[in-house]
């Protein structure tokens, strides 16, 4: 995984997981567009749900791109049974217009659909930047997690999970995943619906040489990124007894990896933290939260040593 932080280009801020009238949301795509591009962000995802209802949409933005403002077509995929009976959703960023349709006819489990794990082989094998959604929310086993192999990375905040049912986490199964070996991503969406207040709330920080579809696929794909709330992380150095970070105003700065390890530093107004890593000694991975004075949170991307 490529360090965000030492990687050619600059950073873009933009959303992966998004809904518009094609599905269940409630504005149409290019509202969508238009607010994400006026709150400041560089590019985004719309995700809507790819199921028959809806017509199995993945709908064509490409219109409501501008020179500093682009878009990634994608879906929100549904196919099988998780263990709890209920439908898979798997965030597909990057799926060519002619995807084929799943054997989804609506929300429901029905006799002869692909598996949650083939709808994401065929998404990735595609071309698309693939994501366990929303683990919490979705009552994600662990069983579950592993069954998809193709996916690049976990959603480990949903800000529309977390408004409209306290259910946004996602690191109690990306950390077992990363513990068992799986290189995965971390990444952090709104799931936006418009309908309560689920966007402008978790948003990835993607580096890049170019604000272009592809440069910021490859980037996702290569886990050159950070997840944030607010918050910005701005390097991360690994030393053998600490971690050094930089970043903008925070009251914290904690480090984890597997298990129990984990250790933190508090204060005011840091910007710059070195947080020693005895409780950590073992651990094949790192990761790095950052949290505010309002408890807004960023998070890196794991450090494997």
């Amino acid at each position: 995984m490529t360090d965000a932080f030492t990687a050619p280009g600059r950073f873009w801020r933009g959303n992966l997981h998004t809904h518009s009238t094609r599905s269940d949301g409630i504005l149409p795509p290019e509202e969508v567009c238009r607010r994400y591009r006026d709150e400041g962000y560089d590019f985004i995802a719309l995700t809507d749900h790819f199921v028959g209802t809806y017509g199995y949409p993945i709908v064509d933005t490409r219109p409501w791109r501008t020179n500093s403002f682009t878009t990634i077509l994608g879906a929100e995929l549904h196919s099988g049974a998780m263990a709890n009976g209920e439908l898979w959703h798997i965030l597909a960023v990057g799926l060519p217009e002619d995807f084929a349709p799943s054997r989804s006819p609506d929300f429901g489990v029905h006799p002869g659909m692909e598996s949650g794990a083939a709808i994401a082989a065929r998404a990735r094998a595609a071309g698309a930047f693939v994501a366990i959604a929303h683990p919490q929310w979705s009552g994600l086993t662990l069983a579950d997690a592993r069954a998809i192999e193709a996916a690049h990375a976990v959603e480990i905040y949903n800000h529309g999970c977390w408004a409209g049912c306290d259910r946004g986490d996602g690191f109690g199964i990306a950390d077992l995943l990363l513990s068992e070996g799986r290189r995965l991503s971390l990444c952090a969406t709104d799931d936006a619906h418009f309908s309560e207040p689920d966007h402008f709330g978790g948003w990835v920080m993607v580096k890049a040489e170019q604000n272009e579809p592809e440069a910021l696929l490859a980037s996702l794909k290569a886990g050159t990124y950070y997840s944030t709330q607010g918050p910005e992380i701005r390097s991360v150095e690994i030393h053998p007894d600490a971690v050094e970070v930089e970043c903008s105003a925070a009251t914290s700065v904690i480090v984890q990896g597997t298990g129990t390890g984990a250790r933190g530093v508090h204060g005011h107004s840091m910007t710059r933290a070195r947080v020693p890593t005895q409780r950590l000694h073992g651990s094949p991975w790192l990761r790095v939260t950052v949290v505010d004075a309002a408890g807004r949170r960023a998070w890196s991307q794991p450090y494997w040593l």
